[in-house]
């Protein structure tokens, strides 16, 4: 089963504030367990919203609004994709993940299990799952 932890963004992280090096230090001993135990397949940092944008997609059209954007509990400052055999061993490895230092601000991990084939039933066909393996395969090409 596959799982995304989702990092919440904070004021900190919202104002590009970046990570000391002991904090620095012990994500990089969580990733390196992490990856030991075969149970991270990605994870990535994200830069602030006032370098994003947000794309709205109607029937009519699209609209685009640059960041950056006001709720910050509501943003996402970055993300582990993990690989467990069940929604507990998630958890259980979401929960070591470092704390931040003292005096700092709330470290919130929302945790997803991620949609896998089986979960659509019958709507996804043969050929649609002919077509994501396509995709996958040209994914891990470009990416080597």
């Amino acid at each position: 089963m596959r799982f995304m932890a989702i990092v919440k963004a904070s004021e900190q992280s919202e104002a590009g504030v970046m990570p000391s090096e002991t904090e620095l230090t012990a994500m990089g001993s969580y990733n390196d367990e992490l990856v030991k135990a075969g149970v991270m397949l990605a994870g990535e940092g994200l830069h602030p919203s006032r370098k994003g944008a947000r794309v709205t997609h109607t029937a009519t059209g699209s609209t685009v609004t640059d960041g950056p954007f006001t709720e910050t509990k509501e943003l996402i400052a970055g993300f582990w994709l993990l690989q467990a055999k069940d929604w507990d061993e998630a958890l259980e490895w979401v929960k070591r993940a470092p704390r931040p230092d003292e005096g700092g601000e709330d470290f919130v991990i929302e945790l997803r299990q991620v949609f896998e084939a089986e979960d659509f039933g019958a709507e996804y066909t043969p050929e649609l799952r002919e077509q994501e393996a396509r995709q996958r395969a040209e994914m891990e090409f470009r990416q080597s």
